[in-house]
């Protein structure tokens, strides 16, 4: 059992640490990169349409995001190593929105898909950077607050930019959701581009520099924690993804309006964005288990009950749980990846973590689909509730009792 040692004493540079000090920088990126992202998505089918998509082709187009990011994570992870955080930010925000722009800008089907896919793959190179620069940054009796905060906040700008971008299709046209976009996602790029560079802290005394690391090494130096951690970050991640599905899934199963469904789905959504915060205090005082382990049995629990549900009041109780569940494990996926990922070669570390984690997110919703359409429905809901059991037992078991240490928190230099 991977076994992490006690935490070091606090120093007075931890101390003295206040996330609020940090908050423009660290998480206005991630609010305005969320805004952008949330601002086109639900577009994208609408547009791919008008361009005489089919509707199964236009599903494929809006699946081409996921895909961007899947493909990109390790190429990230290079970006990542070769430029620094700060700028693999600022790239991912200009990246992301020329791939906007293209969107807007051409009436080729083909480019449009293109576009979509740029906009995926800036999607890795910024969560990568952005966990990455936090871990690094942020002291490790802080990091659950930050990396779940970080995660909260991506949360709240994707749940705000459909209302901007609605706002914004009703006076100018499809076209104006887009513009939304490409002014989110280039506002994280100049917030990100005043972050502080990181530098890293002098070897201790008789320590020698270490070898250069790279990608094959830490395959090889780490396969331990991807092959049993990491699996469990598989499972989460894939009953996250499945959670968006089951919910407005069996809402028209119950032969709810829309206008219903989007309301227990809204609903839903705002316990997940109410909780983050304290879910990452108890966390960084507690431990990982403290709150990941409820996070997936809540979750569970509530997708096994769900195909009980029979009307309004009852899916939306579960509905909620889901989401309780869901927002309380806010950021743990990132914090476990940067509790068990090394000072040198962290980039490639966390590369490796993020591609397993979109790995469940792809496989997640098409196995729910697989079993809807092979049994039933509730039985594909029910068995993403047993998905969920099994990750709480792989977290259980392979996360560590005490909290992962860290070598010494990068001091900060402004840029």
């Amino acid at each position: 059992m991977v076994r992490a040692s006690p935490t070091p004493p606090t120093s007075s540079a931890d101390s003295t640490f206040s996330l609020r000090r940090i908050a423009i920088p660290a998480f206005g990126p991630s609010l305005l990169f969320g805004l952008g992202e949330g601002a086109i998505l639900p577009i994208i089918p609408l547009t791919a349409r008008d361009l005489g998509a089919s509707v199964s082709m236009a599903a494929l187009i809006v699946a081409l995001i996921s895909i961007g990011s899947l493909l990109n994570n390790i190429p990230a992870s290079l970006i990542t190593m070769r430029w620094g955080e700060r700028w693999a930010i600022v790239a991912a925000g200009i990246w992301s929105g020329l791939g906007m722009a293209l969107c807007i800008w051409t009436s080729h089907l083909g480019l449009f898909a293109a576009g979509c896919l740029m906009v995926g793959m800036s999607q890795a190179v910024y969560n990568l950077a952005r966990q990455s620069y936090m871990t690094e940054a942020v002291p490790i009796m802080y990091r659950a607050r930050a990396l779940s905060t970080l995660g909260g906040v991506m949360r709240i700008g994707m749940f705000i930019g459909p209302f901007l971008a609605a706002a914004a299709v009703h006076a100018f046209g499809l076209w104006a959701a887009y513009a939304v976009g490409i002014a989110g996602v280039l506002g994280a790029a100049a917030v990100g581009a005043r972050l502080p560079d990181l530098v890293a802290p002098p070897l201790p005394p008789g320590q020698a520099t270490p070898a250069a690391v790279t990608l094959a090494s830490t395959l090889r130096a780490h396969r331990r924690t991807f092959l049993t951690l990491g699996v469990g970050v598989v499972l989460i991640s894939a009953v996250r993804a499945s959670r968006q599905a089951v919910i407005p899934l069996w809402a028209e199963h119950l032969a709810l309006a829309p206008a219903v469904a989007s309301l227990v789905y809204g609903l839903a959504g705002g316990i997940d964005m109410l909780v983050f915060y304290p879910a990452g205090k108890v966390m960084d005082r507690k431990g990982r288990r403290w709150v990941a382990v409820p996070s997936m049995l809540i979750m569970g629990t509530a997708m096994v009950l769900m195909p009980l549900t029979s009307g309004f009041v009852t899916l939306l109780i579960a509905a909620m749980a889901i989401g309780f569940g869901n927002g309380i494990g806010s950021g743990i996926i990132m914090t476990l990846g940067a509790d068990h990922s090394p000072r040198h070669g962290r980039a490639h570390f966390l590369g490796v973590w993020r591609l397993m984690s979109d790995i469940g997110s792809t496989c997640g919703p098409v196995l729910l689909s697989f079993l809807a359409g092979a049994l039933s429905l509730g039985a594909g809901i029910a068995a993403t509730g047993l998905i969920a059991f099994v990750a709480a037992g792989a977290l259980a078991y392979w996360i560590p009792s005490r909290r992962a240490t860290a070598g010494p928190t990068a001091r900060q230099k402004s840029p």
